[in-house]
């Protein structure tokens, strides 16, 4: 299990901090884990699970590609 921080987060969805957060707050992106007292980290595999249930919902929508 690999712990990625905010920045890559950022690279690996193209979403930006604040769009990461309110979709957090919306409750439809993974939550990070605390890593210290002022430090969070997300959890590789559910950042990249979410990225599929995106291609997922595409597909579903539109058909495959």
């Amino acid at each position: 299990m690999k712990v990625i921080r905010i920045a890559q987060v950022i690279a690996v969805t193209g979403l930006s901090k604040a769009t990461i957060y309110r979709c957090m707050d919306k409750g439809v992106f993974p939550r990070p884990i605390k890593l210290g007292e002022h430090s969070v980290g997300w959890i590789e595999e559910e950042v990249i699970a979410w990225i599929e249930s995106r291609v997922q919902a595409r597909d579903e929508l539109y058909g495959t590609v």
